[in-house]
């Protein structure tokens, strides 16, 4: 790195938030280098840098315990500029007042009206749309700061102290769902008076400069999957290292989609990778599976199996696994919702963060060249590799494949407070809608900690404004609720849904996989493939008054997989898959996934 870059780069100060390396992303995409600092960083260490982020976090500043900061960093004569839990940490460190707001808390979308003029806000509109995750909120400001933008649920969501060039923002400008961010943080880097001398160019070199001395002298394992992320680990690792030294396992673990590993087969030989083996290992991984119903362990499960069917390749083609380091395709979301990072919360565990490959981790017998990459970076990076079009463009697949969208469940039904029931009806009623709270659980993120809670069912007319609305109230209101659904099909007749024992078999595993192809099929052929980031379709372990198994549709829009906003699909599309997916033994009432990144994650395990 030149003198000069290091005089004009940005430390992003990490408090264990979801969202600490995409600040930092964000800055370089804005041409500025930046580095993750620990959040106890000395003033000393960070007075290199022209300007510090303080990103969020999974604490509440409340908590003794919480993350802090050295208050001798507000000495540094540098802008600052706060985020989440770092707008509230300043705010109580120069003397502000945070606590619980009158709401439980906001998650997703929000309207922030400008209230005082502030450099920071140069060239944006009056009132901006921002995208809110955060349960506590600053009641009242230090001396020296003046409020720069209100919400209706939050008076102080933009606050600055001119002189000191010290700013807070209770919302985050770093995700794709407030449109005019990166235009702040661009500004906040001219405050800063930063020059714009980082460029991809240079990040690519360093990705290689990276691979070439982490693998020197020893030879490199990939397990492809076929995504766009492992394919591209898989293309830069044989650019740089040569097709000699680098081997890639694709393991069907009898939980991919239809046809999906001769895709992936095919495209290989295509394009002349003669070093790619595949393995069929199904029975593996289904007999391992057979009677687990925990989300946890299946992903432990299917992590762990891929390593011992690695073994067995490397056995079967006479390989000496002392000179071979395992490659993976990790991006940087894997990381951190595996409570990669300190202070971060766990929010599921990846298939490639299970304990034994965290040991080989530690014992530096792991590299991964993507790792502090966002999906978009991948893209871009595919589309520098000359890979084609409709490869970096597929939809994401996760590694475990339908092995996270096949909802278990030993048949205990879990108790749902009265209360939440009383409250979501008093949401929903005036609306005209009908709404309950299913009993299972998925995974959800709010204010950067993980949730386990209960989906909520809403029954009536399908207007896509309005459920978002209420999908939005209903996740920020009832405790219990971390994701809302609504009911595509039975609409005549009552909901009656029953929780039922169910676990990983190859029935369900056939009617998952059938769904999901006429979902496949219907989004190509409407022209939405694309239009759409990605389209899990979900297997429940319920079923509707006929015995019939339930499947969610969750069709989102995404950038970095950080945040998603669900997207309606046309009525033709969706009803092209109501009718193909009827004609499906088995398979019972259809819902569409309403729910936004936050509260709700991309999968629902």
């Amino acid at each position: 790195m030149s003198v000069q870059q290091k005089n004009h780069r940005i430390a992003v100060l990490d408090f264990g938030g979801q969202y600490a390396h995409l600040i930092a992303n964000r800055i370089r995409r804005l041409g500025v280098y930046s580095e993750i600092a620990a959040s106890s960083a000395s003033a000393e260490e960070l007075s290199r840098f022209r300007g510090i982020i303080f990103s969020g976090s999974p604490f509440s500043c409340c908590d003794e315990n919480s993350p802090r900061f050295d208050p001798a960093v507000l000495d540094l004569n540098v802008p600052i500029l706060g985020l989440c839990y770092g707008h509230q940490l300043l705010m109580k460190q120069c003397g502000g007042k945070v606590g619980k707001g009158s709401v439980r808390g906001e998650y997703g979308r929000a309207f922030m009206k400008r209230v005082n003029p502030s450099s920071l806000f140069d060239g944006i509109d009056d009132e901006e749309p921002i995208w809110m995750s955060h349960g506590d909120m600053v009641l009242h400001l230090p001396e020296g700061f003046t409020v720069i933008g209100s919400t209706p649920d939050c008076r102080f969501a933009a606050v600055a102290d001119e002189t000191r060039k010290i700013y807070g923002l209770q919302f985050h400008p770093e995700v794709t769902d407030t449109p005019h961010g990166m235009k702040i943080l661009d500004n906040f880097l001219r405050i800063c008076g930063c020059e714009k001398t980082w460029g991809s160019r240079i990040f690519l070199e360093e990705i290689s400069r990276a691979i070439t001395q982490a693998c020197a002298g020893r030879n490199v394992f990939l397990f492809v999957s076929g995504g766009v992320d492992s394919t591209v680990a898989f293309t830069l690792l044989n650019r740089i290292l040569g097709t000699k030294r680098v081997l890639g396992l694709h393991i069907d673990n009898g939980l991919m989609r239809r046809g999906e590993s001769n895709t992936v087969l095919d495209y290989m030989r295509e394009h002349g990778f003669d070093n790619l083996r595949v393995v069929d290992a199904a029975e593996d991984f289904l007999g391992a599976l057979a009677g687990i119903t925990d989300p946890e362990k299946k992903r432990e499960i299917i992590g762990a199996r891929f390593l011992a069917v690695k073994d067995r390749a490397f056995g079967d083609l006479g390989l000496d696994p002392d000179q071979w380091v395992l490659a993976q395709g990790t991006i940087y979301p894997d990381t951190i919702e595996s409570a990669g990072t300190e202070h971060a919360d766990r929010i599921k565990t990846h298939h490639n963060r299970v304990d034994p490959i965290l040991d080989l981790i530690r014992r530096g017998l792991v590299i991964e060249p993507l790792a502090k990459l966002y999906k978009d970076e991948v893209r871009e990076l595919g589309v520098s590799l000359g890979l084609p079009h409709g490869l970096i463009w597929r939809h994401p697949f996760p590694g475990p494949g339908l092995g996270v969208r096949i909802l278990c469940s030993d048949g205990t039904a879990l108790p749902i407070p009265g209360d939440d029931r009383i409250g979501l009806e008093a949401i929903v009623s005036p609306a005209g809608y009908r709404a309950s709270i299913l009993p299972l659980r998925s995974v959800g993120v709010q204010g950067d900690e993980r949730t386990y809670a209960h989906p909520a069912l809403i029954e009536g007319k399908c207007t896509w404004e309005a459920l978002d609305g209420l999908s939005t109230r209903i996740t920020n209101s009832i405790r219990s609720v971390n994701r809302v659904v609504y009911r595509l099909t039975g609409t005549n007749t009552p909901s009656e849904y029953r929780l039922i024992k169910a676990c990983v078999t190859v029935e369900r595993l056939e009617r998952l996989r059938t769904v999901d192809d006429i979902v496949i099929r219907a989004l190509h052929a409407s022209g939405e493939y694309e239009t759409v980031w990605q389209m899990p379709v979900v297997l429940l372990p319920l079923v509707d008054r006929r015995g019939g198994s339930c499947v969610v549709l969750r069709p989102i829009v995404s950038q970095e997989a950080m945040t998603a906003r669900f997207v309606p699909l046309r009525r033709e599309t969706i009803d092209t898959i109501i009718r193909e997916a009827a004609a499906i033994d088995g398979i019972g009432d259809l819902f569409y996934d309403i729910t936004n990144k936050p509260p709700g994650t991309i999968e629902w395990e």
